[in-house]
């Protein structure tokens, strides 16, 4: 593992990391913001999933988060979106390709062997972070921003008991549902639907999933709410399942990193409160 940057920040270290996967074939870029912390002491770890068009860096230069995390104590972990590099399949739209990995694991060509961003950041960057830094595994949570959003849903819901506390910033809740959605599922799962449904939160808790707990802040200003993030769905799926959730409408606010920046903090307390103990 290449150390990339270290910087030291509120108490601790953020650090940038690069390191040859395994899964995507590609070199793959993270960010890890580590608190100063006693000899020998591991620490919770709060996994934060990007959205499209981002890398790690959108989130480590501007989600404020270090601050909480350095007063709670909690390990903050970032990777990237997708694999990218000379080589690696690509589409000229913002929406498909590199920056839009989605987190799946593609069956179709020519993006199969490489966009395996589902198992990166479900088994391979979790073993890394496991075995690198003082990270507790047993006390791990996960947030996410759009794309990034449905990402921490469907891979907490995927993998029950592995997650205390999981969050989201206007998540695409529902990608069967949304043009986002549908044209990535298309053209990395295939046209069978029902092979979308294991990376859509609502269908995932519609077939039995459940979350521990559950935070979500949605601005009521977000262009992209009605035709893309469809937030009612999720709150409508929580009802009908009893899945115990908190979902806000929060006035005036857009899809931007202004957004998420005003937010986070509560965030992170909100996950060391499941984190603990």
């Amino acid at each position: 593992m290449e150390v990339v940057s270290t910087n030291r920040s509120h108490g601790g270290v953020q650090g940038v990391y690069r390191h040859s996967s395994a899964e995507t074939g590609t070199e793959m870029t993270f960010s890890v913001f580590v608190p100063d912390h006693a000899p020998g002491q591991k620490l919770p770890v709060l996994w934060y999933l990007s959205g499209l068009t981002c890398t790690h860096a959108n989130v480590t230069e501007k989600g404020e988060y270090r601050a909480a995390c350095a007063q709670h104590g909690v390990i903050f972990v970032a990777p990237d979106t997708s694999p990218r590099g000379e080589g690696v399949p690509d589409d000229e739209a913002y929406d498909f390709g590199q920056g839009a990995g989605f987190y799946v694991d593609a069956a179709q060509q020519p993006w199969a062997q490489h966009f395996r961003m589902r198992a990166y950041v479900e088994a391979e960057l979790p073993a890394i972070v496991a075995a690198r830094f003082p990270a507790d595994m047993e006390r791990q949570g996960i947030t996410g921003h759009s794309m990034g959003g449905h990402g921490a849903l469907t891979v907490a819901l995927r993998n029950p008991g592995r997650f205390r506390s999981v969050s989201a910033f206007s998540p695409i809740v529902s990608p069967l549902n949304c043009p986002w959605g549908e044209k990535a599922m298309t053209g990395y799962i295939g046209e069978d639907r029902s092979a979308w449904r294991e990376y859509d939160a609502c269908a995932l808790i519609e077939d039995g999933a459940r979350l521990p707990a559950l935070l979500v802040d949605q601005g009521s200003a977000d262009g992209f709410l009605e035709s893309q993030l469809k937030t009612q769905l999720l709150v409508e799926t929580c009802e009908k399942a009893g899945q115990s959730a908190t979902i806000r409408m929060q006035e005036g606010y857009d899809h931007s990193y202004y957004f998420i920046s005003t937010f986070m903090p509560e965030h992170v307390d909100w996950h060391a409160t499941h984190l603990k103990g």
